[in-house]
């Protein structure tokens, strides 16, 4: 009975994927639009650290860490939003009613959209990284081994602030939409993506260092220009990652137990 439930939770949130799955592959313009973004953001990015690099002697390896930098950050920008826009689609086409009254499972909810939001990812990205190779001469993959751990990372802190957003469109309604796209910017400075943490102000570096972002980028920094791996960088950057995952389920959980109670959940497509 055990192994017969399990598979049945497999087959629903398989179900859900490939919702999500069939409307990116029978939609041009979907994919278009996941491809343009990113490899428009990462040429704009390698022509202006290719420029630096030319002109000025203090920018020697601009070209390369920036762009890498980059590169990473648009992984953690389209997982994130790649998470808002799965649940925005339930919305936009009302569906979100027929969702959570389903014998879908909120967990299993939250597994197909993280999966889901992965294809996103990688159809934006991969093209757009493989673009940076013949264009500037710079790939992600020479940082190695731990580009795996980085990306891991990455991807867990995206979608943990898409399941921040998604748990305040889920209280507060479609009018939380905007906090959707603007909830990178507002810790990208934190982030320290193309700049070390020194450069912040002395109160602020512990805030920032309290990120799991500013060690990603710290420890990618430090491979390109030093030559060698940092484990203690990326460890935090896990531990960091997990305890912030746990704190947005958390508050997804609560924040659905909340509008099924006030009865908002009702109108959340309207």
């Amino acid at each position: 009975k055990t192994c017969k439930r399990d598979s049945m939770n497999l087959n629903k949130m398989y179900g859900l994927f490939l919702r999500h799955f069939y409307l990116i592959k029978s939609s041009l313009p979907r994919v278009l639009d996941l491809i343009y973004w990113p490899t428009i953001q990462i040429i704009l990015w390698g022509f202006i650290s290719k420029f630096f690099t030319i002109y000025s002697s203090y920018y020697n390896n601009t070209l390369g860490v920036i762009l890498t930098c980059a590169i990473l950050y648009d992984i953690l920008f389209r997982s994130s939003i790649s998470f808002n826009m799965l649940f925005l689609e339930e919305i936009w086409s009302r569906n979100i009613i027929n969702l959570f009254v389903s014998p879908l499972r909120i967990s299993e909810i939250i597994f197909a959209l993280t999966s889901s939001a992965l294809i996103r990812t990688l159809i934006g990205l991969v093209p757009a990284a493989l673009i940076a190779i013949p264009l500037f001469g710079i790939s992600i993959l020479e940082l190695g081994l731990p580009l795996i751990l980085l990306l891991f990372s990455l991807y867990l802190f995206g979608i943990t602030l898409g399941l921040l957003v998604t748990a305040g469109l889920v209280r507060f309604g479609p009018s939380f939409e905007n906090v959707a796209w603007a909830s990178l910017f507002f810790i990208a400075p934190l982030g320290c993506v193309y700049y070390p943490v020194d450069i912040l102000p002395n109160w602020i570096q512990p805030i920032a260092l309290g990120l799991p972002l500013a060690h990603i980028f710290e420890e990618t920094r430090n491979i390109l220009v030093n030559q060698t791996v940092d484990l203690k960088n990326i460890y935090y950057a896990i531990v960091l990652n997990l305890i912030y995952l746990f704190l947005a389920i958390s508050i997804f959980y609560k924040s659905f137990s909340s509008a099924k109670k006030n009865g908002t959940l009702v109108n959340i497509g309207e």
